[in-house]
C-alpha cells in the first residue's frame, strides 16, 4: 500500500507543477487553491509512504515521478520539445524509479 501512496504523491506532485504554470498564466484564486491542494496531497501521501519505505528510496521515486511527469505533461499540454533524446532521458528517470521499487 505504501507504494500506492508514493505513486499518488508523485501524481499530485505533477499536478502541483501544472498548477504553478496555470497560476503563472491565470493569476486567479482557483489556481492558487488547486496549487495548495495538489502539493498538500503530495506531501500527505509522501509522508504516508515513508511510514515503511526508506526515505532515500521514497524521495528518489517521488521526485522522479514528479520531474518526469512534469516534463511529459509539458510536452502534451504546452508544446514543449519532444526531442528523442529528451524522451530517452525521461524514460531513464522512470526506469530508475522502477528499479528502486524492484530492489526495495
Amino acid at each position: 500500500m505504501n507504494w500506492v501512496f508514493l505513486i499518488l504523491a508523485g501524481i499530485f506532485e505533477m499536478t502541483g507543477v501544472l498548477m504553478i504554470n496555470k497560476l503563472h498564466k491565470d493569476r486567479n484564486l482557483l489556481s492558487i487553491v488547486l496549487l495548495i491542494i495538489s502539493f498538500g496531497l503530495s506531501f500527505l501521501f509522501m509522508s504516508l509512504a515513508m511510514n515503511t519505505l526508506p526515505m532515500g528510496t521514497a524521495y528518489a521515486v517521488w521526485t522522479g515521478i514528479g520531474a518526469s511527469g512534469g516534463a511529459i505533461l509539458g510536452m502534451i499540454f504546452y508544446g514543449e520539445s519532444r526531442n528523442a533524446l529528451r524522451i530517452v532521458f525521461i524514460a531513464m528517470v522512470l526506469g530508475s524509479a522502477v528499479g528502486l521499487k524492484l530492489v526495495s
